[in-house]
């Protein structure tokens, strides 16, 4: 394997860790604060799952980088600048409907990102990809039939479902934007991003339309998480993810 494409495959795999390691921390901050203990356990375990994916995603990263550091190092000794996720899984988590629209966004994308990545031609990722398809299956599953609930229920769920997917929607744009730095590793092993775009949003279309909602008007996207220029919300994150192992580095688990 050259350095450039080893260079590539790394930065890859850290988008990908980074994405589902910081939903995965959004998602469990509703623990002991959803609406039921039923949703409090859905949505813990949905961060669960969003967490072990991260974990072997960071841990290929880390063998790619070649420095010694695993995936609690990635996870827990780089700075916000150095985080590669997208703005979208970051975004605060508001109400419950504007939860359900940010994971409902991100896991329709994700779901479609996967079976892609699952026919690639690099062992590890088509392996991680092919793991984690049938948990982020139910992630899509469960995310559409809430914003059905939500959008086709009472006058207010309707609203605030329409209200979070005004506020996630200028976000998107980023998931389909192939930024410097992994164009050559995606044609090396036969990932193509922008192809997903036109089923990604058929089927949130379909989605809303069975829900009530309009789909959200088009807006200017806003960038800048692939590379590492994140919003206000991603450092108090990291504070509070970061603060025991960093507080003490030689704890032992």
């Amino acid at each position: 394997m050259s350095p450039q494409l080893k260079n590539q495959l790394y930065e890859l795999s850290v988008r990908l860790g980074d994405d589902a390691l910081i939903l995965g921390q959004r998602l469990c901050e509703w623990c002991g604060h959803a609406p039921s203990t039923e949703i409090d356990l859905t949505l813990s375990n949905l961060g669960l799952d969003l967490i072990g994916q991260a974990r072997h995603f960071l841990t290929y990263a880390g063998e790619l980088e070649g420095k010694g550091r695993d995936e609690d190092g990635l996870a827990f000794e780089r700075d916000a600048l150095d985080f590669k996720n997208c703005l979208l899984v970051e975004q605060p988590n508001g109400d419950f409907a504007q939860t359900i629209a940010r994971h409902f966004l991100f896991s329709t994308w994700q779901l479609l990102f996967l079976e892609q990545l699952a026919q690639t031609n690099d062992e590890t990722l088509r392996a991680i990809a092919r793991k984690s398809i049938k948990e982020i299956s139910y992630h899509a599953s469960i995310s559409a039939q809430w914003v059905i609930r939500l959008g086709d229920g009472t006058p207010e769920s309707h609203d605030r479902m329409m209200n979070g997917l005004d506020w996630m929607w200028r976000f998107v744009d980023e998931l389909f934007l192939v930024q410097e730095g992994i164009e050559d590793v995606c044609e090396n092993i036969g990932l193509d991003l922008s192809s997903i775009e036109n089923e990604w949003r058929n089927k949130v279309a379909a989605t809303l339309k069975e829900a009530t909602l309009d789909l959200p008007a088009d807006r200017k996207g806003i960038f800048g998480g692939r590379v590492g220029h994140h919003s206000e919300h991603l450092g108090p994150l990291l504070s509070e993810m970061q603060s025991l192992p960093r507080t003490y580095n030689d704890a032992n688990w």
